[in-house]
Parts: C-alpha cells; sequence; structure tokens
C-alpha cells in the first residue's frame, strides 16, 4: 500500500471517528433560526497533493496542511437552501517556500435534514505565497479554475448559531510560468462556527 493511501485512509478514520464522536455527544437542541445571511468561520487540516506539468511536483506524495481561511458567507433562499460564497484554501510547502492553494467559490448549500447538510461550488483558483511567506523567491500568484465538495453535520445548535464539523474536497488548477499548470486536490476536515 501507497504512502498517499495510507495517509488517506487515515484521514477517512479520523474523519468517521470525529463524525461518530459528535454524533454521540449531542444534545437535543432546538432548530437554529436559519433567516436571511449566513456566517460561517471553520478551522482544521487535512492532506494536499499537487503535480506541476514541468515535473518539478507529482502527485506521489502529499503534505499534511492547515485550513487557511475557511471562510463562508451566504443567503437563505429557501428554508434549507442557500446560495453562498466561500474562501477554502490550504497551505502547501514548495521549494521551501510556503504557499496556498484556494480561490473564491460560488455555491450551494443544502440542508437535507435538520443538522446535516451538503454544498458545493465552482470558482476562481489561486495559487500564491502564504501572506506571512513573501519573498523575491516566493511572490508569484496564478490563477485558474477551482471546484468544491463538501458534508457537515451540526451537532451544536441554539437559535441563531450553530457548530459543525465538516469535510471538503477541492479540486483545482492554475496556469503557471512558461505556459504550464499545477493541479491540487486537497481534502480537509474542520470545525465551523456558524452564525444565522
Amino acid at each position: 500500500m501507497t504512502a498517499k493511501r495510507k495517509q488517506l485512509i487515515s484521514a477517512l478514520s479520523v474523519c468517521t471517528l470525529l463524525l461518530i464522536s459528535f454524533i454521540s455527544v449531542a444534545q437535543n437542541t432546538t432548530t437554529p433560526i436559519r433567516d436571511k445571511f449566513i456566517f460561517e468561520f471553520g478551522i482544521g487540516g487535512g492532506v494536499i497533493t499537487l503535480e506541476n506539468s514541468s515535473g518539478t511536483q507529482t502527485f506521489d506524495t502529499s503534505q499534511g496542511a492547515g485550513n487557511f481561511p475557511d471562510f463562508k458567507v451566504g443567503y437563505m433562499i429557501k428554508e434549507n437552501l442557500a446560495i453562498t460564497a466561500s474562501l477554502p484554501g490550504m497551505i502547501y510547502s514548495f521549494e521551501d517556500n510556503d504557499r496556498h492553494f484556494g480561490g473564491f467559490l460560488a455555491g450551494v448549500q443544502y440542508w437535507f435534514a435538520n443538522k446535516w447538510w451538503v454544498n458545493g461550488g465552482i470558482g476562481l483558483g489561486i495559487d500564491s505565497p502564504a501572506l506571512y511567506d513573501i519573498n523575491d523567491s516566493n511572490d508569484d500568484w496564478n490563477f485558474g479554475k477551482l471546484v468544491s465538495t463538501g458534508i457537515g453535520y451540526e451537532f451544536y445548535q441554539k437559535e441563531n448559531f450553530a457548530m459543525n464539523v465538516q469535510s471538503k474536497l477541492v479540486l483545482g488548477s492554475v496556469n503557471i510560468a512558461n505556459d504550464q499548470h499545477r493541479n491540487a486536490v486537497s481534502f480537509g476536515v474542520s470545525l465551523g462556527f456558524n452564525w444565522f
């Protein structure tokens, strides 16, 4: 079994254990009032795998990474459906520099049960230096396309606030120098704080 596969199995196992734990300790609470605007801030981690068409980095290796930033705003158009704008992203290491692969996504979020939701989005992919690691060798900004899908469980709900555990899969491709491109796949698990 490859190291990449072992890391993916480990990440999925941790996600499953966290989800089971939150479900088992969740209390009966009131359904939050989802009306008009929603705002979410999430913090967590995951794995990211990148491949450059020039061969300088391949999908054969993946890195542990932090989700940063992980923001979402939206507007409820129905009781269980919202249109959203989100900023997913992960920090990764490339040639001894920290970089960020993320973007701006427009999407939808649908609550198919009181506490369970799914979301998806498509938009602009951005590969840039991490804000704390901008230097002469790490100052290029690359743009392309990005798609995302995720699922979440609100284990704590109260009026206009909810906390959730969620997982997110993000796929993207950006253009880099010399007519090359960089592809990325990331999977993350995070704790989300929601205000409605």
